[in-house]
């Protein structure tokens, strides 16, 4: 592996960190505290190419690789991990379309995401969580088409998206084995956003149910061929963890700066707080953790952009380990700050909630565990 970045990823990185910087940091307390997502600046961050960036350049992406997409990704999540989310909402939900899809169905669909339509992805249920294969909506043949019926939660930009891949079973009888994706698009009838979640952290995401009721849609609307589903949702997560490595790496830097400048400037028994060891320790813990799970986070990102090999333990390697550190570095960024770091006047309580999630999504990270035991197990690793 290469550790110097192009002339290409570097202007990225500065360009996504001078847009945090101006855009997003200075509303992001706000609309945590509101729970409100920033509709029309996540609309404008994927009309600007946030998230498009690994989406081929023949449908209006930057054709640009993994890596580039880390580096973006992690100075989102140092402003702000909710609109992070929701920006890389439509990163997830355009996998399975590059992965799946006709060449026509790539042209109409991933366009429309690289233009500004806001995406979802939806594989989650009420019973089917890490457990994908207990899912339990349907998509019955009827005539030239299929019928939609289930409920998806825990849904990113669940009530505002304009694409929804959504994955069914063609046939409840065989479950999994015939699980399938199709693309529905907002407006279709029966389609509907349900209840939307009130959560610990990243409150400026849209976060609900969605609700297919007897939704009707074309046969050029599944992705691939039936039954191919497990395997596209899984091919997804593979390519897409790495990014949420990046994302709780950013999280742990934005709380770590603001650890390490309060140290700096609390004085405690006569000195900066910075100069007690105990202090330094910690801050010094907390730097080696964050260099060490950026570079498990690239080095995954550069081995999924070759595309060579099998990658799954390495990606869960990478949501693991960061996701883990974020939650250790955002704690230990409360503790440095003491009482201050409890109260919403500073930002570090924020950082550990949004944190939490890191470890939950797209894959807890005891099932990320157990695809890295399976990885060793085989072989792999």
């Amino acid at each position: 592996m290469n550790f110097d970045l192009t002339m290409e990823q570097l202007a990225m990185q500065k360009m996504a960190r001078e847009y945090v910087e101006k855009e997003v940091i200075p509303v992001a307390l706000e609309y945590d505290e509101k729970e409100e997502m920033p509709v029309e600046l996540i609309r404008k961050m994927t009309a600007q190419g946030f998230a498009s960036i690994d989406i081929p350049e023949e449908y209006g992406g930057a054709g640009m690789d993994e890596v580039t997409l880390c580096l973006v990704t992690e100075e989102m999540g140092r402003g702000c991990a909710g609109i992070a989310t929701s920006v890389g909402a439509n990163s997830l939900a355009s996998l399975p379309i590059l992965l799946a899809g006709s060449e026509e169905q790539k042209k109409r669909y991933l366009s429309a995401i690289a233009s500004g339509k806001l995406a979802s992805f939806c594989l989650t249920e009420p019973n089917a969580g890490s457990d994908v294969s207990a899912i339990a909506t349907t998509a019955a043949r009827d005539g030239d088409g299929y019928v939609i019926n289930g409920t998806k939660c825990f849904i990113t930009n669940g009530g505002y998206a304009d694409i929804y891949v959504v994955f069914a079973v063609t046939d409840p009888g065989r479950g999994a084995r015939t699980l399938t994706p199709f693309v529905v698009e907002k407006g279709t009838p029966g389609l509907s956003p349900g209840k939307k979640e009130k959560k610990m952290g990243i409150r400026a995401s849209n976060t609900s149910e969605v609700i297919f009721d007897q939704v009707r849609v074309p046969e050029e609307n599944r992705l691939g061929k039936e039954g191919g589903g497990f395997r596209a949702a899984m091919e997804t997560f593979d390519l897409s963890r790495p990014m949420i490595g990046a994302l709780a790496v950013g999280v742990a830097r934005a709380a770590f700066e603001v650890a390490a400048k309060y140290a700096k400037e609390r004085v405690q028994f006569g000195k900066p707080i910075a100069q007690q060891q105990a202090i330094q320790f910690m801050l010094a813990d907390m730097a080696m953790e964050i260099e060490a799970a950026r570079c498990l986070v690239l080095k995954a990102a550069f081995t999924v952009a070759k595309r060579e090999g099998r990658y799954s333990a390495l990606s869960a390697m990478a949501k693991a380990f960061a996701g883990d550190v974020a939650m250790r570095v955002t704690t230990n960024a409360v503790q440095v700050l003491g009482g201050y770091g409890y109260i919403r006047d500073y930002p570090v309580e924020k950082y550990m909630r949004d944190a939490k999630i890191m470890q939950i999504y797209e894959g807890t990270n005891q099932i990320q565990r157990l695809i890295i035991a399976d990885g060793i197990l085989k072989g792999n690793i």
